[in-house]
């Protein structure tokens, strides 16, 4: 499970619209990784709507949003359709950077306990490195402290 301060682990993955992205496409800018269980979700709804209407505020900032599930290209493109998202969502159908950000935990809903994502959001800044790490991400407020340390980087 990667700490605050350590380099982030190097991923190239496929997104919505197609192609892909890579943490080294964005090698001169902050990144805003946040991972979310599914697409068309409330909670993932309202958390990937609210990056997206800040999408600006984090660009001037010096930040690139990107948003990561295990849910296919072909699922992101409708999720980013419906809600006409502003952020890059990346598929990790393979759930390898999920494994390696330690996201993929075990999780208990209604007494059945399954493997799933944690809702979680990593900065990284321009050199790789791991400046913050919300874990248990509760959607209310994230975005907005996200944001503001953004700005401190």
């Amino acid at each position: 499970m990667p700490e605050i301060g350590e380099k982030a682990p190097m991923f190239t993955l496929p997104r919505d619209g197609g192609g892909t992205v890579s943490l080294a496409d964005c090698a001169d800018r902050a990144v805003v990784l946040y991972f979310y269980p599914r697409d068309n979700t409330p909670g993932c709804t309202k958390e990937s709507i609210g990056f997206s209407e800040k999408a600006a505020e984090f660009d001037a900032a010096g930040a690139t949003i990107i948003g990561v599930s295990k849910d296919s290209v072909a699922s992101h493109d409708k999720f980013v359709a419906k809600h006409k998202l502003g952020v890059t969502l990346v598929s990790d159908e393979s759930g390898t950077l999920c494994e390696d950000m330690g996201v993929w935990v075990e999780k208990n809903m209604y007494g059945k306990k399954f493997m799933g994502i944690e809702r979680a959001t990593f900065l990284i800044d321009a050199d790789g490195v791991i400046r913050e790490i919300w874990r248990k991400v509760k959607v209310p407020g994230h975005v907005d402290a996200v944001l503001e340390a953004v700005k401190t980087l």
